[in-house]
This record gives C-alpha cells, structure tokens and sequence, in this order.
C-alpha cells in the first residue's frame, strides 16, 4: 500500500489510505494518519473527496503536503473510527 510522510508540529506521521469502502463507493476515501510504534503508536482518520483521481493510491499522490495537513487539522483519534477498528 502506498503510503506519504508529512510533519507536523515537529512530528512524523506516515499517511495511508484506509481501505475502507464507504457507500459513496469513489466519492470519499479514508485515510490514516500513523505516529510511532506499538505501544506508543497514535493513529488518526479523516475521510476526504478527492479532486483529481478516483483511486485511492492516486489520489494520494496527487494532493500536496498543505493539503494533506488541512486534512490531519480535521482527523479524529483512531478509536472513533470503524476504520482502525473501532464498533459500536
């Protein structure tokens, strides 16, 4: 899966997408914000639209670092999010 890097605040995340299908099917995609290692490892996700591509990994690739830190400033915490596991 490919994946970007972006600082932010002085700290790494790599950025993923998520895999998750969602009903909108191509019209949003997830993507996940990773921090660290396991145990200390911080997980974020946020879902976008993309502008250009309708794939994930070209989507990806396509969006600025500036974009893909607006993006983060709206992410929420991994545990609120069916993405990176969490259910109701």
């Amino acid at each position: 899966m490919p994946s970007r890097a972006i600082v932010v605040d002085g700290a790494s995340w790599d950025v993923y997408p998520s895999g998750r299908i969602t009903q909108y099917d191509r019209d949003e995609f997830g993507l996940i914000f990773v921090r660290g290692t396991a145990p200390d490892r911080e997980v974020r996700v946020t879902r976008y639209s993309p502008q250009g591509a309708r794939s994930r990994e070209q989507s990806l690739a396509e969006m600025s670092d500036a974009e893909l830190r607006r993006l983060f400033d709206f992410s929420q915490p991994s545990f609120t999010s069916p993405e990176a596991g969490y259910a109701p």
